[in-house]
């Protein structure tokens, strides 16, 4: 099989690409990513002399180079990661999130309509959900309920996806995740930039009241389960995929602090985010009842895991921190009024 994986040198782009390529020998993998500030050719070091992988720099949205290369490497499937992921990002400049992953889904879906591709696994969030009010989990078929310029644009590549299926009969499968945490992980999301404050001795920006709960899914799950999709997956079909680990974000913060031996004095409650959901809560029992996969990595062991790779990596932290990334973390975190 030979696959499309669009942002592959992401966080869960490159952890997918690590997975598949040393665990199935029959598979090559293009990598087509843009290298924005998020996307790291160092996640990948480790596969970059493997022959049957292959990169390519380019833009989803450019129609011309993602023909050109469909043309020149034919692919069985693509895996489309790439994607503007960040919240806070899509609040303070919402343009290029729907620059991206708007039009630049439809960039690939019109390219694999014209070329026949086989599979086209389209990777969203469980954002797209909307805050989920207790005791309620959402399966498939709960309502669409964006709160974000993030996860509207989410919401609507899902949906454009989706259409390609009823209408063309592409052979689409979309899966919506919960949070993902793990190693490689850019530090703007809340494991890897409280791990990293925390291991810098920095104070940790806690949104609210830190009550805002989270379904936490390891990524190496994550990819696993996205495989399981590409591989079993019915054609025009939405699967979630969860990690049945849901905490409050002050009590995951509280986790890292105590297992890098850091005080809760470091701890900073920050004005809250606009929009920000409450509450997310996935059922994932679809896919472990069509393909058989589950979460195998428990929260406890996957928190330890992450920190310890953040400690032993240190350098990686402090070369994707700099420049671009001081200017943001400013703009979003030196404004906000410490509230308590």
């Amino acid at each position: 099989m030979r696959l499309l994986v669009t942002g592959g040198a992401g966080f869960i782009g490159s952890a997918f690409i690590r997975l598949v390529l040393g665990t199935n020998p029959s598979v090559s993998i293009l990598n087509l990513d843009k290298l924005t500030y998020a996307g790291n050719l160092e996640n990948l070091e480790c596969v970059a002399g493997n022959p049957r992988y292959r990169f390519v720099r380019g833009d989803i949205c450019d129609t011309a180079l993602v023909n050109r290369v469909l043309e020149e490497w034919p692919v069985d499937a693509i895996v489309h990661f790439a994607a503007e992921s960040h919240v806070d990002r899509s609040i303070l400049s919402p343009e290029p999130v729907f620059e991206t992953n708007l039009r630049g889904t439809f960039t690939l879906l019109e390219a694999a309509r014209r070329r026949r591709v086989q599979r086209f696994l389209h990777v969203s969030t469980d954002e797209v959900y909307g805050s989920i009010p207790e005791p309620y989990a959402a399966d498939e078929s709960y309502p669409l309920r964006p709160a974000s310029p993030y996860s509207a644009s989410k919401a609507g590549s899902d949906l454009l996806a989706l259409s390609y299926f009823t209408t063309y009969r592409l052979p689409v499968v979309v899966t919506r995740a919960s949070n993902n945490y793990g190693p490689y992980q850019f530090p703007e999301k809340l494991i890897p930039l409280m791990i990293s404050n925390a291991l810098e001795g920095k104070p940790l920006p806690v949104y609210g009241d830190g009550m805002n709960v989270r379904d936490w899914l390891y990524v190496d799950d994550h990819c696993r389960a996205i495989l399981a999709a590409l591989e079993k997956g019915r054609e025009g079909e939405v699967y979630n995929i969860g990690g049945n680990c849901s905490l409050p974000n002050i009590e995951v913060v509280r986790k890292i602090l105590k297992a890098t031996g850091r005080g809760e004095d470091l701890i900073r409650f920050v004005t809250d985010r606009p929009g920000h959901d409450r509450r997310y809560a996935l059922s994932s029992e679809k896919i472990m009842r069509e393909t058989g996969w589950s979460p195998q990595v428990a929260f406890e062991n996957g928190i330890q895991q992450t920190i310890a790779w953040y400690q032993e990596n240190a350098g990686w932290v402090a070369r994707v921190k700099s420049g671009e990334y001081q200017n943001y973390y400013a703009l979003n975190y030196g404004s906000r009024e410490e509230i308590r």
